[in-house]
């Protein structure tokens, strides 16, 4: 795939690898533990097969996902997230987390195991051992 933004920013060099139309949607399916072609198009009503082909052999160069080969006949796949894929859990945890005090209706909540009460995101510094509320975005040198 081509990249959309030619920009120097983390946000848009990301977007270029996980922004498409169902890609963020395929990269969570194989999170949760659906695993192989017929999975993914089950779970994910509307996208057509051409389509899942295509991403899952995008984020498979792309280093997100890895797949074996479990059937030589038909050959059949199963995917597999990388480190780099599952390092994507915590922008899906994010986003649930914004969909929660923003969307109107909504359809998950990310709770911690034991006491079953909704999480915050926070900010850890390992320097200062702390978690941090004042934050600034700079530049790689």
């Amino acid at each position: 795939m081509k990249a959309t933004y030619d920009l120097p920013c983390n946000i848009a060099q990301t977007l270029n690898i996980i922004g498409d139309r169902w890609t963020l949607l395929i990269v969570h399916e194989i999170l949760v533990g659906h695993k192989t072609f017929s999975e993914l198009k089950k779970e994910l009503n509307g996208i057509s097969s051409n389509l899942l082909s295509d991403r899952l052999k995008y984020l498979e160069s792309s280093g997100l996902i890895s797949a074996s080969l479990y059937s030589d006949h038909p050959p059949r796949y199963e995917y597999k997230l990388t480190e780099s894929g599952e390092a994507l859990e915590d922008v899906f945890n994010s986003i649930i987390l914004w969909g929660r005090s923003h969307l109107d209706k909504c359809y998950k909540k990310l709770i911690h195991d034991r006491c079953q009460t909704e999480v915050n995101i926070a900010y850890y510094c390992p320097h200062c051992n702390e978690n941090v509320d004042e934050l600034s975005v700079v530049e790689v040198d």
